[in-house]
């Protein structure tokens, strides 16, 4: 891949241990690995950028941060977006709403489903992904997820999701769409002996990911977290708590609250971060924080169904890691995971009835920094040498932060930029002024909306 500078950088925000913002920034990347952050004159003058195979000059009019980390979401959902019998509907009834054609699906939906929602994320800013995939019917397999994360060249950690509890045995999804026990753990096994990577700079993790308590019995959710456990960066993720229904159910099924649930089928660690939590009590938020467990914040999904606020600033206060995830492109309807970290650090300020409940900065911690904890990375989420070259740099001469270049770092966040202007993953450009270099995004809109028309028809 070779070597590449980086230079002339209005404002490189590096969201290191320091927290450092550089004026006319500059890095230096060799391979796919930063070797050097500084200064553009500091970086002009050393021997081995000055030998750099590539160089982009960004003229002052850029800033770079490091790529989102988007830990939660759906991809297929991308091709069922603002269905009208689930428009105006709560969890539960929007998933009964949407299963019926979910059962439709097929790998050609999958693939392309998987590279338009992980388009969207690229232009908005995510440079590393974690996807929860949890339905199979026909043909489906989490192999056209992670052979379509590949082509388009996002950083993914892909989830293999399951539903084993159906309506029969008193489930909420259709019998269907459910697998049998042994076949998810037979599949879950394959996936991680073929594709999972545990080394540093990993561009592809397997992630085990039983859906949730509704979805799958006690005994799945005990024997993955097993298999997840006995190998090394194999990470644990579910929902959790989402909504009162949710926390209803686990009272009645279970007789446990959400979170009792979770530490009694061994899913509570630093291996483990569970979805949305909206309704986790303080005892809950006591115990992840003692244990290490982990948060995704899902904000515009929260609101779309009305699922309520996450106490996000009282878990963040009680030592809780909290990343963003867009969640699902059907519940959310957008992938936009900038617009997901504004929410967020809206939502927070709302929920507290407190404007300075959250910052900016605090807000772009969560989807930097945060979201690298939450899914187990210690080569992502800030920029420093020896971390892994994923950046992003948005133009700041634009309509949407006119007025603001006197804080263009808190701008992000308070004004929202429409799109990146470049991005690099792994040290390969896949944005560069403003478009994708690895798909025509044109075709991709055009395949995607005529399988979306004929599954919803």
């Amino acid at each position: 891949m070779g070597t590449l500078l980086v230079k002339n950088i209005h404002t490189l925000v590096t969201m290191d241990d320091n927290r450092r913002e550089i004026r006319n920034g500059a890095l230096f990347v060799r391979d796919n690995v930063i070797e050097a952050v500084g200064t553009s004159d500091d970086l002009s003058t050393a021997t081995a950028p000055a030998a750099a195979d590539d160089v982009l000059d960004l003229q002052g009019r850029h800033v770079v941060l490091p790529g989102l980390i988007n830990t939660h979401h759906h991809f297929f959902q991308t091709l069922t977006r603002a269905i009208p019998a689930a428009q105006n509907s709560d969890l539960f009834g929007w998933l009964q709403n949407l299963y019926p054609l979910w059962q439709n699906l097929t790998a050609e939906h999958i693939y392309f489903s998987t590279q338009m929602a992980a388009a969207e994320l690229i232009l908005s800013g995510c440079t590393t992904a974690s996807d929860h995939l949890y339905l199979f019917p026909n043909d489906c397999t989490l192999d056209d997820e992670i052979r379509a994360a590949k082509d388009i060249g996002i950083r993914f950690h892909a989830s293999r999701g399951s539903m084993s509890v159906g309506q029969s045995d008193g489930g909420l999804p259709p019998d269907t769409l459910i697998e049998k026990e042994p076949d998810i753990l037979r599949d879950s096994l394959r996936l991680i002996e073929d594709y999972h990577e545990c080394d540093r700079h990993a561009m592809t993790r397997i992630v085990l990911a039983p859906c949730s308590p509704f979805t799958v019995s006690q005994d799945l959710m005990k024997k993955s977290a097993t298999m997840a456990r006995a190998h090394p960066a194999v990470r644990l993720h579910t929902h959790l708590a989402e909504n009162k229904s949710d926390v209803d159910y686990s009272l009645e099924k279970f007789g446990l609250r959400p979170g009792d649930y979770a530490e009694s089928v061994g899913w509570l660690g630093e291996d483990v971060w569970h979805a949305h939590c909206v309704q986790l009590n303080d005892s809950a938020i006591d115990k992840f924080a003692r244990t290490g467990t982990s948060v995704a914040h899902c904000p515009c999904s929260n609101m779309r169904l009305a699922s309520g606020m996450a106490p996000i600033r009282k878990m963040l206060d009680k030592g809780v890691a909290v990343g963003i995830g867009v969640d699902g492109a059907a519940s959310n309807d957008a992938s936009n995971l900038l617009q997901e970290t504004r929410s967020a650090f809206l939502m927070a300020r709302l929920r507290e009835i407190d404007a300075a409940a959250m910052s900016a900065r605090e807000a772009l911690e969560l989807a930097t920094r945060g979201g690298a904890t939450v899914l187990g990375r210690d080569d992502i989420g800030y920029l420093a040498p020896g971390m892994s070259a994923d950046f992003i740099a948005f133009n700041i001469d634009t309509p949407a932060l006119v007025g603001a270049h006197h804080d263009v770092v808190a701008a992000l966040i308070f004004c929202q930029p429409p799109a990146v202007d470049y991005s690099f993953i792994n040290g390969k450009k896949v944005v560069a002024q403003g478009q994708l270099t690895t798909v025509s995004i044109d075709r991709l809109v055009e395949t995607c909306n005529r399988l979306s028309l004929a599954l919803v028809e």
